[in-house]
């Protein structure tokens, strides 16, 4: 048994591994709807993941088929969704650090009303930083708007507004 490092494992793999291990009954027309590829090519995915050791196949009779996960499968699932939690984190902390330095420099310029634009997971992480250290959110798009920039944020003044 090869027991591969999941960063190795293509997506259909990964998700044809995810697939079983909800309904170990699917079948291989099933999966293919699913994954939006051919039968044939499931067919071929499915005796890739048996040669690897991370499934296996028992007949029920003989048109119906069964698949398990083997623990070698079950770990694969597993690392792939450590790996994500570990990136998701590291993403996440370098976003919180950026939006705590962000609104210290707004505090430190006498800001303490902004105006959170956009509504994504990165902008909830900014606009609770916000809320943490005293900041008031303005329901206006006026004074100072703070927005995302990919993986950055900034604040942008509006120049009719004059700082107190």
């Amino acid at each position: 048994m090869n027991s591969e490092p999941a960063t190795e494992v293509k997506q259909h793999e990964y998700t044809l591994l995810n697939e079983i291990a909800q309904d170990s009954m699917v079948t291989q027309a099933n999966l293919s709807n699913r994954l939006g590829i051919a039968v044939g090519s499931v067919n071929w995915y499915i005796k890739r993941l048996i040669s690897r050791g991370w499934i296996k196949v028992s007949h029920l009779d003989r048109t119906r088929l069964k698949y398990d996960l083997t623990p070698e499968g079950l770990k694969v699932i597993t690392q792939r969704a450590m790996s994500y939690a570990r990136d998701s984190l590291k993403v996440y902390g370098s976003l919180r650090m950026k939006a705590k330095k962000l609104v210290e420099d707004l505090k430190a310029q006498g800001i303490l009303t902004v105006y959170i634009h956009g509504d994504d997971e990165t902008m909830d992480i900014l606009r609770l930083t916000c809320i943490e250290a005293g900041l008031k959110i303005n329901d206006l798009a006026e004074g100072c708007v703070l927005e995302s920039t990919g993986q950055d944020f900034q604040a942008l003044m509006d120049p009719q507004i004059k700082k107190k």
